[in-house]
């Protein structure tokens, strides 16, 4: 066989293995192995790859921000300090008719900017929104749909972990990355937020009928005068993390040593860490970053496949043989990204396709850091949609409600997954967006 016949065969059978349930860092490690060994004919020029994509891809000062921000992330959990977002932003909107809904996105917000991981914020609002809007009356599928939309911000606003993945594979700077991904991030919140709103005023049968709305302002008291108190640890961690990285204060990786050293304070503080949560807390990141670690090296020999077989030199060719120029190959490129999340989450399309695209996007001239934003969105639409739906599933697992199905879940989704390609479709036209802030 051809190096190209082996890279795509290689494709393929990396699809299947990832489907047939195989650990994505594993599938693609083996994969690319067994590929490189047939190319070459020599395992040891195959072993010699792997040691070299671990030291091209983690063995790095940059990397430092993995686990860093993970270990923030558990420890804003673990600090309550979702809770307080939601209350927060309650206070704020939630007396608009579906004000609990765009409360709702707006703290799942807020909280994205302090972990940076989607399924965090779906189980974190399965359990403090959900049951909060359905006692003021609001239908339950929509309340979930809510809680599964606005958790995608997790992995837009930064800091965000597929961000770094997207920065580490693609050579980009981290810092551009999150610079990048704020505007979008907003957009989307924004987009969510005035659906919402339109939704409610026009259609209530589907938000919160007339009745139950007018019983739950009837009802309703106001919120402690404390609650912007206690939304200040939040706050404060927020500025301090991003306030810091565009400042100029600290690099990334300083700046999730900092926040991560705050959200320590904060937890012990309020007296919600002992020593075995944080030994807890520490375990879980390791488990997260060796994770990520895994993931990030088997990418990396991945890329060595690809380029080896010379399949994105074939796609390239292909797409420009096809005349379809880059608005073509950008509405292909989402549409596989958006099928793949039918059956694949978001790491491992991220790390399929951008290794195949990458020399594509160079040759049509398209900025790499607003691509990356691109593809962020499109892979998280992923989240969203049956039959695999990450976070669907996590709402689903997380939720005590057995009214409430699966394919509640999922239908309460579905206009949140519509509104992203829309985001999508803003940011191609306007990619200031995305690229803007990076320029500053």
């Amino acid at each position: 066989m051809t190096g190209l016949e082996i890279g795509l065969l290689s494709i393929l059978a990396l699809l299947l293995l990832i489907w047939a349930g195989m650990h994505v860092s594993v599938a693609l490690g083996l994969v690319s192995l067994l590929a490189i060994w047939e190319v070459r004919g020599r395992w040891s020029v195959a072993a010699a790859a792997i040691a070299q994509a671990a030291l091209d891809s983690i063995d790095s000062y940059v990397f430092g921000v993995v686990p860093l921000f993970v270990l923030m992330g558990y420890l804003v959990g673990v600090s309550d300090l979702g809770r307080d977002a939601f209350r927060l932003a309650d206070r704020v909107v939630g007396r608009l008719r579906g004000g609990m809904g765009v409360a709702t996105v707006g703290a799942n917000a807020a909280f994205a900017a302090v972990t940076g991981i989607s399924i965090a914020s779906a189980a974190v609002f399965t359990k403090v929104a959900v049951p909060e809007m359905m006692r003021l009356g609001y239908l339950p599928r929509f309340a979930v749909g809510v809680v599964a939309g606005s958790s995608v911000l997790g992995m837009l606003i930064p800091p965000s972990l597929l961000l770094i993945l997207y920065a580490v594979v693609a050579e980009q700077s981290v810092g551009d990355m999150f610079l990048a991904g704020i505007g979008p991030g907003l957009l989307m919140a924004m987009v969510f937020g005035i659906y919402i709103v339109l939704l409610a005023r026009f259609r209530p049968d589907r938000v919160q009928p007339l009745a139950a709305a007018q019983a739950a302002a009837a009802a309703r008291r106001d919120r402690p005068g404390n609650v912007f108190a206690e939304g200040a640890p939040l706050v404060g961690l927020i500025a301090l993390v991003l306030g810091g990285i565009y400042g100029g204060l600290f690099t990334p990786t300083e700046a999730g040593a900092v926040g991560a050293a705050g959200a320590l304070l904060v937890a012990v503080a309020r007296k919600r860490l002992d020593a075995r949560g944080f030994w807890k807390v520490l375990v879980e990141t390791g488990h997260v970053t060796a994770s990520i670690s895994l993931l990030i090296i088997a990418a990396s020999l991945y890329s060595r496949m690809l380029a080896l077989t010379g399949v994105p030199e074939a796609m390239g060719a292909l797409f420009a043989d096809a005349g379809l120029g880059p608005v073509g190959f950008l509405m292909v490129y989402v549409a596989i990204a958006v099928l793949l999340g039918t059956i694949l989450d978001s790491s491992s399309i991220l790390l399929i396709l951008v290794p195949l695209a990458l020399p594509v996007v160079d040759g049509f001239g398209m900025n790499l850091v607003w691509f990356g934003v691109v593809t962020v969105i499109a892979v998280e639409v992923g989240l969203l949609t049956p039959p695999l739906g990450l976070s669907v599933f996590v709402i689903r697992s997380t939720l005590d409600d057995p009214r409430i199905t699966l394919g509640d879940v999922f239908a309460g989704a579905l206009p949140f997954a519509m509104l992203m390609l829309l985001v999508i479709l803003l940011i191609s036209l306007m990619p200031a967006i995305a690229i803007a802030p990076v320029g500053w």
